[in-house]
């Protein structure tokens, strides 16, 4: 949880008050989902589709299940603020997981700014029919814009306000809100209805031709209603504060989505079948009026307070989905300034209501800005392209975080899967897509967005996370002057895994004329000062005497540094600059208990960030090596791997195996190319004497790896990072055979290619 300091200076933890039940939930996502669309959208659809707006929203509303799906098992897995975001991040992180934070937060403040607009334009639609000198006087006076803009800033202020007390009192108000409004338009309905079973025949030729604009119509108005079925996140991006997440938040999110889509469609329904225009058809009529369609539909078959009941549904709808929005935006913004990708001041929690004050404050500015000054109906339709391009990432994230924890099981599992969410992306890819064809500039602001957030990112929020001052005591110690060009850094912790390290770095040094810098780090609690360390120096002085003692005996140069840091991947990271280690040789215990981590914090970071070629080994079984198994796969991490293999070799007069993973059913043509693939691979490798050539047959290349490692005493890999979408650390393969492997398995990360594929990647 985020830090606020009290009144006394000291510093606490805060953390969000879980106030929310599942009624609750479920009134936010149904809030956000009725809003201002059903009002505005209605007619527009009609107008584009016909008839065949039905068709449209309810395959809008398949779409959109597809992913709901996905957001309620990842949300009762990850009950964590943030939403999309949160688990975008997870599965990705770096600049996708910003970029997915960064959309999500900007596509939440424009429809903030959609729902001010619209509350402000309903107020004076409500004042112009029943109060009309009132509204005379406001414009006459104050021009076209400013009484518009006057309520959007009230509008505004007031949810801020809201927001800032407390989400119970959130919850309560759009509980309230949200009932209301439900009443008014289930209102409509049954006006609705009573006129299409009165004449069924008159009201059912409306729906005929069914799709007067082709199938091309339905498209379109998919694409125009899409957001309108955003909403049920916003569940998801409130899971810190939901009562019992993993049973409540996946039954949340398909109650809201399941009510909205049904009131969505059976408005849509009587506004066809119920009115009788004087001349054309009905869907014609509502397509003419547009935004103020169902207005004129309630004119149609509702008594003379049809028009006033309609004109406050929409009032209560922009102001339920503003409340909600505003909540969920503030979330986001909460969550990404807890991760640093944001300024940290909008991760603060206020002590007392339990509310991210300064993101709701900051999330509010910028959505008066947005309301006040641009042109909001042209950036609302990249609203809903960003909405679009987001989910794709959440259902691709699904898929993701399957494979990294296999383990994980939260309340809700997506049914079908992986079919599921791949043909959700397949679908959300197609409609933001298509969206091009209706209006490009949708595509030139989302792409403008990105791009700056993208460029904010490499400039500012990385180099930020990487030069951030860590609090690190260098333990004074002699440190004579070193004419060593290569250095290796082999931080100590765990006493088994002294000799064996020293083992493995010793032919390394000798083969580079190196010497070996033994790093002990003293971890101290971030809640005592960082000097309290000098008490427990001599916890690690056995294992770097251990150490040193081993290098004299094998006749390789080795010293010793300490640091006191509260971080140990800190006091690693600090050590292997400031001594210019060429490289970070790690143990690994060999699995980690927390499901956000790959192999546990410290070699997590030490893994994104050292400055140098990297080896992080899985320890067990005894030592020295007899037989090591090295697959190939081409690239600079394999490329060095070999090198150390071919050192290895030599040093314990070791057997090895190179190996290539073809499927099951592959043909020749497969084998043929693994077999050219390993004898480049020992070709350029330096191994010496008989090498085991080895063809696994396996539809799973982690899986044939691990089964094959079980008859050897090592496993040798490069790490692998193709595309952007790869995995966080070494790459998917490698990081399945480490996690699962029951032999010592060693991954080999080269500097030079991190930072190529880095440079890569930013210049496509």
């Amino acid at each position: 949880m985020a830090e606020e300091a009290n009144n006394s200076g000291q510093d606490v933890k805060v953390s969000f008050a879980r106030d929310l039940s599942m009624f609750d939930a479920s009134m936010i996502g149904i809030g956000a989902m009725i809003g201002a669309g059903i009002f505005v959208l209605t007619g527009i659809a009609a107008g584009e589709a016909g008839p065949a707006s039905i068709l449209a929203f309810g395959l809008n509303g398949l779409v959109t299940l597809l992913t709901a799906l996905s957001y309620a098992e990842l949300s009762s897995a990850y009950p964590q603020a943030g939403g999309g975001y949160a688990f975008i991040k997870k599965a990705f992180p770096g600049p996708v997981g910003f970029a997915s934070g960064w959309m999500l937060w900007f596509s939440y403040i424009v429809a903030c700014s959609l729902y001010a607009m619209g509350f402000g334009s309903y107020f004076w639609e409500f004042i112009r029919s029943f109060i009309p000198f009132l509204s005379d006087i406001a414009f006459d006076s104050l021009g076209p814009r400013f009484p518009l803009a006057l309520m959007t800033v009230v509008a505004s202020l007031t949810f801020i306000a809201i927001n800032m007390r407390g989400t119970a009192l959130t919850g309560k108000v759009e509980n309230v809100i949200t009932m209301g409004k439900i009443a008014i338009l289930g209102i409509f309905i049954l006006f609705g209805l009573r006129v299409v079973f009165g004449s069924p025949a008159e009201a059912f030729s409306s729906f005929t031709p069914f799709f007067p604009q082709g199938f091309g119509g339905v498209i379109v108005a998919m694409g125009l209603t899409f957001i309108a079925f955003e909403g049920y996140d916003l569940i998801a991006t409130v899971a810190e504060e939901i009562k019992e997440p993993t049973k409540n938040i996946p039954r949340a999110t398909l109650i809201s989505l399941c009510v909205a889509v049904l009131i969505y469609l059976l408005v849509l329904f009587v506004s066809i079948g119920a009115i009788r225009p004087e001349t054309g058809a009905s869907w014609e009529f509502l397509g003419k009026y547009q935004e103020t369609a169902i207005v004129r539909a309630a004119e149609n078959f509702m008594p003379v307070f049809g028009i006033a009941l309609i004109i406050f549904g929409g009032l209560l709808s922009t102001t339920s989905a503003l409340n909600a929005t505003i909540l969920a935006s503030s979330r986001v913004a909460f969550s990404m300034s807890r991760d640093k990708m944001l300024p940290t001041r909008m991760s603060r929690i206020h002590p007392d209501r339990r509310t991210p004050h300064i993101a709701v404050a900051a999330t509010g500015a910028i959505v008066l800005v947005l309301a006040l000054i641009f042109p909001i109906h042209v950036i609302g339709s990249s609203a809903s392209l960003m909405f679009l391009l987001t989910f794709a990432l959440v259902n691709l994230s699904v898929i993701a975080l399957r494979r990294k924890f296999p383990e994980l099981k939260g309340g809700f599992r997506v049914p079908l899967y992986p079919v599921t969410p791949i043909i959700a992306i397949s679908l959300n890819l197609f409609l933001a897509i298509y969206q091009y064809n209706f209006d490009a500039r949708s595509w030139y602001i989302t792409a403008t967005w990105i791009g700056i957030g993208l460029f904010l990112y490499f400039v500012y929020v990385e180099k930020a996370a990487i030069s951030e001052i860590p609090q690190v005591i260098d333990v004074a110690q002699p440190k004579p002057t070193s004419q060593h060009k290569y250095r290796i850094l082999i931080p100590l912790h765990n006493p088994d895994h002294v000799i064996p390290l020293m083992q493995l770095g010793a032919p390394i040094a000798r083969a580079n004329e190196a010497e070996i810098i033994v790093l002990g780090v003293i971890e101290v609690p971030q809640s005592l000062p960082i000097h309290e360390g000098m008490r427990f120096i001599h916890h690690k002085a056995p294992l770097l005497k251990q150490a040193v003692q081993y290098g004299k005996k094998v006749d390789v140069p080795t010293r010793t540094a300490l640091r006191i840091a509260h971080r140990v991947s800190d006091g690693i990271l600090t050590a292997a600059v400031e001594h210019k280690a060429s490289l970070v040789l790690m143990g690994w215990k060999g699995y980690t208990t927390n499901r956000d981590r790959i192999f546990g914090e410290v070699a997590d970071r030490v893994v994104r960030q050292a400055p140098c070629d990297l080896i992080t080994v899985k320890l067990m079984g005894e030592w020295p090596i007899k037989k090591i198994l090295l697959p190939t796969s081409g690239g600079p991490h394999a490329l060095l791997a070999t090198e150390f293999v071919a050192l290895f070799q030599r040093e314990f007069d070791a057997d090895v195996a190179c190996c290539y993973v073809v499927k099951k059913e592959h043909t020749e043509r497969d084998a043929e190319i693994g077999l050219e693939w390993i004898d480049k691979t020992i070709h350029r490798s330096g191994l010496e004497g008989k090498v085991d050539k080895r063809i696994i047959e396996a539809n799973n290349v982690a899986a044939g790896l691990i089964r094959a490692a079980a008859d050897y005493d090592l496993l040798v890999l490069g790490a692998s990072k193709e595309g952007l979408f790869s995995s966080v650390l070494f790459g998917e393969i490698p990081e399945k055979v480490a996690r699962f492997s029951k032999c010592p398995v060693m991954i080999v990360r080269r500097y030079e290619g991190i930072v190529k594929s880095v440079v890569k990647k930013v210049l496509g």
